[in-house]
């Protein structure tokens, strides 16, 4: 029940915040208020019905520390699309043709960091969070990594290739990151730096979603096992190899320091066990 509720609170939220940063998408000067109101509004209910129907506090987005948490995060989120962009223009997939649309960065700065925050609150803060309690870290990163992939396969030029490469590098990624670290901020601040430097500075199509006006005119080319194709970068086998070391790094850092949540029958007999043996 309380996985129910959290997620239409949050759903909610985004949903209506949304629409209306959808709505103010030609105009930046409302686009990026909105957008940043949206992602401030979806912490605060999370944060609010986690206390309703968890009777806890919501540590995970504690007030302290997040400035540090978050900034780490979004510098790995954009270090990792710098080097898959350096590994696509090595390649010759990606050319630069001038300078594209300050307006157009900064209408995408609002959106991003809408849709950063209510899909790390939703996918990782409830749904993640939640299952892990109850069938364990590896399962949790499985189901929720699948499920993220395949809700990118409304987006307009997404297909199967695509939403098995955004469930193997970003929703596995983004659930070993939260396993790691405990805090939705880092997750959060790595979501939005990919996605902002993607669609925001390097201007190439984010997800499938269609081209981006960011800060560079830029467009891909070439065999879309490198390029992405139509799906953007993402859909590139370097971004695939990308998320993928990244994924092992943050699962490397939970099990170090104990925070790799085991199957909770499996953790019961082990106890049933250690009860019996003299």
């Amino acid at each position: 029940m309380r996985l129910v509720k959290q997620l239409l609170a949050v759903a909610a939220v985004a949903f209506v915040g949304g629409q209306a940063v959808g709505l103010a998408a030609g105009n930046p000067w409302l686009a990026l208020p909105l957008g940043v109101a949206t992602a401030v509004a979806a912490l605060l209910v999370y944060a609010w019905v986690v206390r309703r129907t968890e009777h806890r506090e919501p540590t995970e987005v504690a007030r302290a520390g997040a400035g540090a948490k978050l900034g780490r995060g979004t510098l790995i989120g954009f270090g990792m699309f710098a080097v898959v962009i350096m590994a696509i223009t090595a390649v010759s997939g990606y050319h630069v043709h001038g300078f594209g649309s300050v307006s157009g960065t900064l209408a995408l700065l609002g959106f991003m960091a809408a849709a950063a925050v209510t899909e790390e609150l939703l996918v990782r803060g409830v749904l993640f969070r939640i299952l892990e309690e109850r069938t364990g870290t590896w399962i949790a990163l499985v189901l929720t990594g699948v499920l993220f992939g395949a809700m990118h396969l409304f987006n307009p030029d997404a297909g199967l290739w695509g939403a098995i490469a955004i469930s193997v590098e970003a929703g596995f990624m983004l659930a070993a990151c939260y396993a790691a670290t405990r805090s939705l901020w880092a997750p959060i601040g790595l979501h939005f730096g990919w996605n902002f430097a993607a669609g925001g500075i390097f201007s190439v199509v984010v997800s499938g979603n269609g081209e981006s006006k960011g800060l560079l005119d830029a467009s891909t080319s070439g065999p879309a096992v490198f390029s992405g194709g139509d799906f953007g970068p993402e859909g590139s086998l370097f971004t695939v190899v990308a998320g993928v070391a990244l994924t092992v790094v943050f699962l490397r850092l939970a099990r170090k320091r104990g925070h790799i949540v085991p199957r909770r029958r499996r953790a019961a007999e082990v106890e049933a066990t250690a009860k019996v043996t003299p």
